[in-house]
C-alpha cells in the first residue's frame, strides 16, 4: 500500500456499487483503527489490494457506516477486525454485532510488530493501522470477538472489583495526605498507629487533633472501644501521653478542620473498600476457581485476577498466565547494546498491585522469606528483583491452583526448597 493511498475520505463519499463492481462474491477483510473522535476503516480484498481509508465520525457516523458495511457484506464473506481500544470502540462493536456482521479481534502487539513488515517503515498512523489490522485478519492472525454482556454473577464481580479499587486508590490518597499532616502536628502518633487505623481515624474525627484528646479524661477508654478491644491499656495511655507531650506544630482552627476532613475521607473510603470485599465474598462463594485461588492470595486479589485475566482454565500454561499479568521478562538489545531484562508490564496495572500485596504477605512464610533474603543479598541488598521473582512464581502457582485445583503450598514455589518440609 503506497503512502498516498493512506489519505482518507469521508464515508459519505463511498459508492458501494462502484466499490463492489467486478468483485461479486469475493471475500473482504475490513480493518478498523479506533480513535476517540474518529474511526479509520480500510477494505482489504486480498494480496496487496486495499481501498483508501474511510473516515467516520465516532460515534455520530456509526449508523451510516453500518449501512455501508451491511450492503458490502451482502453475498460475500466479510470479516471486520479491530484492536481493543479501551471503551472508545465499544459502541461501534455493538452496532456491528446488532447488524449481524462478523467481528474479529487483533492483538495490539501483533499490529505493532507487523508495522515495519507491512510497508518497510516502522511508523504508525490511523490509515496504516487500519490497513495492517485488515491484513493480519486475512492472514488468520485474529480471533472471533463476540458481542454481548457477561452473565449476572460476572457483571456483579466486575462492578464490586472496580468499586473496591477506586476506593482503595482514594484511601491511599487520603491517608497519604493525612500522614503528612500528622507528621507536622502529631508526629508521635504515627509511631504507634497506622494512618488508616480505624482507631486513629475515629480519634481524629472526634477530636480533630492532639490538643482536644489530651484534655479529655475519657480519651483512653474511647480509644480502646474504637479499637474493639484490640488496643491494650498501656497502648491507649501511651497515645494519650503522646498527645499531651507532642512536639508537633500547634494547630489553628483551620488545621483542625483540615485534619478532621482528611480523617473523614479516609474513613469513608475504608468503609467502601470493606463493603466491596464483603459483597465479593458472597459472589465468590458461587465460583470454585476463585475460592481455590483465594486460599493462596486472599479473596480480594483472587477476584481482581478473575476480572482482569479471566478464568485460568483458558490459558494453555502457567507461563501464558504470567505473561498476561505483565510479569514476563523482556529485553531490548541492538548491536553492541545489551539491555537488561525487565518485566513487560503489559495488561492491567491493578493485577500487579494486588499481586504485589499478596507477595508481601507471603514473605511471612519461612521458605519464601529464606529465598527472598538470599536473592536480595545476591543483588546487593536491593529487594526489587527478589520481589518480582516471588510475584512471578506466585503467578505460575496461581495458574496451577485455579486451573488444576492443586493445593497451594508456599514451599513449592522454589525448586531448591522442595526438599525442605513446610514448617522449616
Amino acid at each position: 500500500m503506497r503512502r498516498r493511498e493512506y489519505s482518507g475520505r469521508d464515508v459519505k463519499q463511498v459508492n458501494v456499487e462502484e466499490l463492489i463492481q467486478g468483485r461479486e462474491g469475493q471475500p473482504a477483510w475490513i480493518g478498523t483503527d479506533v480513535g476517540k473522535y474518529e474511526l479509520s476503516i480500510v477494505v482489504h480484498w486480498g494480496e496487496r489490494q486495499f481501498e483508501r481509508p474511510w473516515k467516520v465520525r465516532n460515534p455520530l457516523g456509526i449508523p451510516q457506516v453500518i449501512e455501508v458495511l451491511r450492503r458490502l457484506a451482502s453475498g460475500r464473506k466479510l470479516i471486520l477486525a479491530m484492536e481493543p481500544s479501551g471503551t472508545y470502540g465499544d459502541a461501534f462493536r455493538q452496532a456491528l454485532g446488532d447488524a449481524g456482521l462478523t467481528v474479529h479481534r487483533v492483538h495490539p502487539k501483533a499490529a505493532h510488530d507487523y508495522a515495519e513488515v507491512f510497508d518497510g517503515v516502522p511508523s504508525q498512523h490511523d490509515g496504516k493501522d487500519a490497513a495492517l489490522v485488515a491484513e493480519l485478519a486475512r492472514m488468520g492472525k485474529s480471533a472471533a470477538w463476540t458481542v454481548g454482556p457477561a452473565d449476572e454473577t460476572q457483571q456483579q464481580i466486575e462492578y464490586w472489583v472496580g468499586r473496591m479499587d477506586i476506593h482503595r486508590r482514594m484511601l491511599q490518597t487520603w491517608t497519604g495526605r493525612l500522614e503528612a499532616s500528622l507528621a507536622r502536628h502529631w508526629p508521635e502518633v504515627v509511631q504507634r498507629l497506622k494512618c488508616c487505623s480505624p482507631t486513629l481515624l475515629h480519634a481524629l474525627i472526634e477530636y480533630g487533633g492532639p490538643a482536644a484528646l489530651a484534655v479529655d479524661p475519657q480519651a483512653a477508654g474511647k480509644l480502646r472501644s474504637w479499637s474493639r478491644g484490640l488496643l491494650r491499656e498501656e497502648a491507649s495511655q501511651g497515645i494519650v501521653h503522646s498527645a499531651r507531650t507532642t512536639v508537633g506544630v500547634r494547630m489553628s482552627r483551620w488545621d483542625i478542620r483540615r485534619l478532621r476532613d482528611l480523617a473523614q475521607g479516609a474513613a469513608a473510603a475504608r468503609r467502601e473498600v470493606k463493603r466491596a470485599q464483603r459483597e465479593l465474598a458472597k459472589l465468590a462463594a458461587r465460583l470454585a476457581t476463585i475460592q481455590t485461588m483465594a486460599s493462596a492470595v486472599g479473596l480480594a486479589t483472587a477476584c481482581v485476577l478473575w476480572v482482569c485475566l479471566g478464568d485460568p482454565h483458558n490459558y494453555p500454561c502457567a507461563e501464558a498466565y504470567v505473561k498476561a499479568m505483565g510479569l514476563n521478562l523482556a529485553e531490548r538489545s541492538s548491536g553492541v547494546y545489551r539491555g537488561r531484562l525487565k518485566i513487560s508490564k503489559r495488561g492491567y496495572g491493578m493485577v500487579r498491585y494486588w499481586l504485589y500485596l499478596a507477595s508481601m504477605r507471603l514473605l511471612k512464610e519461612a521458605p519464601v522469606r529464606r529465598w527472598f533474603e538470599a536473592k536480595k543479598q545476591r543483588d546487593g541488598q536491593r529487594g526489587g528483583k527478589a520481589m518480582v521473582g516471588v510475584m512471578r512464581r506466585l503467578g505460575m502457582a496461581l495458574h496451577n491452583v485455579g486451573a488444576y485445583g492443586e493445593a497451594f503450598e508456599a514451599w513449592r514455589l522454589f525448586p531448591g526448597l522442595r526438599r525442605h518440609a513446610k514448617g522449616r
